[in-house]
């Protein structure tokens, strides 16, 4: 396939690292599908995508029939997809889990899993059955979906679930030339880690800041899996700042 046709969704791609790697692609020729709740944020990352044909979709990804109609949008427009980044995530406030309202472990999971679980599925339903057959699937982990933080019970439980849906598809889409991979990013500078530097809770109680990475580094990082002929796979790439407290953190 010529370069310039492949086509690329991308949930959460208002802002951090769904911009970033939308940027990345734009630059590698992929067209794109940029998917998000905002119009006025997708409209933004379009621009910034202005050397590449870009369909904006607003779209809650934890509806249903909303992720229908938006891979009915995509058919109508290109006609197949090559590649999905699951991006799209939110987390909760940071406090114990008996003072968690339910209201914001639905939320989280919601999104973070379902909403992954809906895209992933519509994508696998097109892939199967598009000329030619197949495609790619990454998936936004965390390396809060190898070791967890305090007081994160819902984003924790969600990113952990996100591996399980990362190898499941990756087995159920052998047969019919499916890759799917996973990115754990370890503080990325979006507006979700910006606490990180003044402060966040450490497995031991304690209170400490913690560096960030350049998003710029992800994107180029989600544009080399995504580069990979779909007989080649990456399953798991993790990239972090370096300094963060991972290896011996809990």
């Amino acid at each position: 396939m010529n370069p310039t046709n492949r086509i690329a969704m991308i949930t959460g791609a208002g802002s951090g690292v769904g911009q970033a790697v939308a940027q990345a692609l734009a630059d590698a020729s992929w067209c794109l599908v940029l998917v998000g709740r905002t119009r006025s944020k997708l409209e933004e990352t379009a621009k910034m995508c202005a050397q590449v044909e870009v369909l904006v979709c607003p779209t809650d990804i934890s509806k249903p029939e909303e992720v229908s109609d938006l891979f009915q949008q995509v058919l109508g427009k290109f006609g197949r997809l090559d590649l999905l980044f699951n991006n799209a995530g939110v987390n909760a406030p940071a406090v114990p889990m008996e003072e968690l309202p339910f209201e914001e472990w639905k939320r989280v999971i919601d999104i973070n899993l379902t909403g992954s679980y809906l895209c992933a599925r519509e994508a696998v339903k097109l892939m199967k059955t598009q000329q030619p057959m197949g495609g790619r699937i990454i998936n936004n982990g965390s390396i809060s979906s190898h070791v967890p933080r305090p007081h994160a019970v819902p984003y924790n439980a969600s990113k952990h679930a996100i591996t399980g849906l990362t190898k499941s598809i990756m087995l159920d889409g052998r047969s019919f030339n499916i890759t799917c991979g996973q990115i754990d990013i370890g503080n990325a500078g979006t507006d979700m880690t910006k606490r990180m530097q003044t402060g966040v809770m450490q497995a031991d109680g304690t209170l400490k800041p913690e560096p960030i990475m350049q998003l710029r580094d992800v994107g180029s990082a989600v544009a080399y899996m995504a580069s990979l002929p779909t007989d080649t796979n990456v399953p798991w790439l993790t990239i972090m700042a370096n300094e963060m407290p991972y290896a011996g953190r809990g």
